[in-house]
């Protein structure tokens, strides 16, 4: 199982550009928009947080998360849930506080397990539809549209389009309709490459304003002014959040 294959590149175009022959959904074009030369990469991230061959009765995903760094969305992941983790570790972290729900269907190409806590769904863990993801496996993708849920610069779910772009520079707006027209924003100083913000969906309504007729692969620069945030994607794009085999 590996997720990275069934995303398009103008949700994470710097990292799938080194994988583009693994991509099964194709946008036609990359976005444009650049990424700070200070953000530490995603693989850099994420490996910082993986299990350590030397010492694995102890890995660094199991260690206790500070109460600032359960609500925090980064490259390594989204609260408490760290890519690179087994389901396995995350339940034992969590305990009784939280509660695991399968959901399937979740969209087009995804099941998902639902991680409730405190009566609410906290976040989603993403995986291939039609799979089963066991304590075993790896988790490769995390979703949210809590609002508790936020960036280390206060961004999340309800944050309008206008406010993040004060935080992060200007924003890039764009849908696929190969993909269930769902739109991402992303900015010009993206907190992390492997971090993307779901702005709307074609088929219901945009955030972006957008050249008419559409064509298959849309993007823009202008935005509703009362457009916000609806959820935020992290998925782990590297073979280190892979297991062997995997594909």
């Amino acid at each position: 199982m590996n997720l990275r294959s069934h995303f398009p590149r103008s949700v994470f175009p710097s990292l799938l550009a080194a994988s583009a022959a693994l991509l099964l959904i194709s946008c036609g074009r990359s976005s444009e928009v650049s990424s700070t030369a200070t953000t530490p990469s995603a693989d850099e991230t994420i490996a910082a947080d993986l299990p350590s061959t030397e010492t694995p009765s102890t890995p660094t995903v199991t260690q206790t998360t500070s109460a600032a760094d359960k609500t925090l969305i980064s490259a390594r992941g989204i609260g408490d849930a760290r890519l690179g983790m087994s389901l396995g570790e995350l339940k034992d972290i969590l305990g009784d506080e939280a509660e695991f729900t399968v959901e399937s269907p979740f969209m087009v190409d995804f099941d998902a397990i639902a991680v409730r806590q405190n009566d609410e769904v906290a976040y989603y863990i993403l995986y291939l539809a039609g799979e089963t993801l066991t304590d075993a496996d790896v988790i490769q993708g995390l979703l949210t549209d809590n609002p508790t849920f936020q960036t280390a610069e206060g961004i999340g779910t309800g944050t309008s389009i206008a406010e993040a772009e004060q935080t992060y520079g200007s924003a890039h707006l764009s849908y696929n309709t190969l993909n269930e027209s769902r739109e991402y924003a992303r900015f010009q100083n993206q907190p992390a490459n492997n971090i993307s913000f779901a702005t709307g969906n074609g088929n219901q309504e945009l955030a972006g304003i957008y050249a008419e007729p559409a064509d298959e692969y849309n993007e823009t620069e202008a935005f509703r002014e009362d457009a916000t945030i609806q959820s935020v994607l992290v998925i782990c794009l590297s073979e280190v959040c892979a297991p062997p085999g995997s594909n």
